[in-house]
């Protein structure tokens, strides 16, 4: 399929163009470029090292959910999620994530649809905590009294009710249709018998089914609470690469502001983008910290830096291990596609 022929692809460039005109505009681009040259790119050597950390725990996190699938050990979920995260950098709408699916399902017979369970399960979780950390700073952000360009505290406020509004309520959805799954299979049955066309039921059914088989990990309530432990890990891990990479450049902020920073941009790549989050990584990046007083380039070379820093080490690894066991393209990706329209 031509993704350049996909209105999704088109819709996300335009985006992506605007949120750089935001992050561009009003600053004088050569002295920008001075200070990417000028930064002292050894500190972007331990920042991508705690980055992989970060995705090492990731993998574990994952094995963690699969448990009640199958058994399989982080080592060898690393390399998956690796790829998940190339996949994700260079297509459009997140299709990474399907990618990582796929690759399990050809490599450890996990089927994709139960396998797309435990991974929304993981999105759903990481907007949760990049949620928290944007609540733990808002009375430090209203305080703030430099302007904020597309920042500003009271949009930073209200996307972060809402936000918290649709993801703990997608988290306690989930929660209670692991708990009660008979309950919850009698709900899904119901509703696609007398939702949806008859010709569709059986093939749906037996995706949703499928679906509900992968939030087994949540049962128990100690194991969602160690689900929730190693997110917030996981991104105080990242958190730290944006620490290290701070380094680089002539300013310096609280751990704290770069908490807020990392949730706030990580919320803006929801957004629908051109493919690795191009603009709507950066100019909520750049906005965040002129509010704490950076100045406009210094800002802007720091963030285009670390969004490059954390894009290429990550794409390059993932690519490497795709290369070692390719994706065999024939009935496992139709099928891959078939189920990505249906659970998507």
């Amino acid at each position: 399929m031509n993704i350049l022929k996909r209105w999704q692809f088109w819709l996300g460039l335009v985006i992506s163009l605007v949120f750089l005109t935001l992050a561009l505009r009003n600053l004088h681009l050569p002295l920008v470029w001075q200070t990417v040259k000028q930064a002292a790119y050894i500190w972007i050597l331990p920042g991508v090292a705690v980055y992989f950390l970060g995705v090492w725990v990731r993998a574990w996190r994952w094995h963690y959910l699969l448990r009640p699938l199958k058994p399989i050990s982080t080592r060898v979920m690393f390399p998956i999620v690796a790829i998940g995260y190339m996949g994700n950098n260079i297509y459009p709408a997140r299709a990474g994530e399907v990618l990582r699916a796929a690759v399990l399902k050809q490599r450890e017979g996990v089927p994709i649809s139960a396998s797309l369970a435990t991974i929304i399960v993981e999105r759903i979780y990481d907007g949760v905590v990049m949620l928290a950390f944007v609540f733990l700073n808002l009375p430090e952000l209203a305080r703030l009294t430099h302007g904020s360009g597309v920042i500003g505290a009271l949009s930073i406020r209200d996307v972060a009710l809402w936000g918290t509004t649709i993801f703990v309520g997608a988290l306690l959805a989930f929660l209670l249709a692991a708990m009660f799954p008979k309950p919850a299979e009698r709900l899904i049955t119901w509703l696609v018998n007398h939702l949806l066309p008859l010709r569709l039921r059986a093939r749906v059914l037996d995706l949703a089914l499928r679906f509900l088989s992968g939030l087994e990990a949540l049962r128990s309530p100690l194991e969602a609470l160690m689900i929730f432990i190693t997110t917030v890990i996981i991104w105080l891990l990242e958190t730290g690469k944006y620490w290290f990479v701070m380094h680089a450049f002539s300013f310096e902020v609280s751990f704290f502001a770069l908490m807020l920073m990392n949730g706030i941009v990580n919320l803006a790549t929801t957004l629908p983008s051109a493919p690795g989050y191009v603009g709507t990584f950066d100019a909520p990046g750049i906005a965040l910290l002129v509010a704490y007083g950076v100045p406009g380039e210094i800002a802007a070379g720091y963030t285009l830096v670390l969004h490059a820093a954390l894009w290429l080490p990550i794409t390059a690894l993932g690519f490497y291990y795709y290369l070692r066991q390719p994706l065999r393209w024939g009935k496992e990706v139709e099928q891959m596609r078939g189920e990505r329209q249906v659970t998507v």
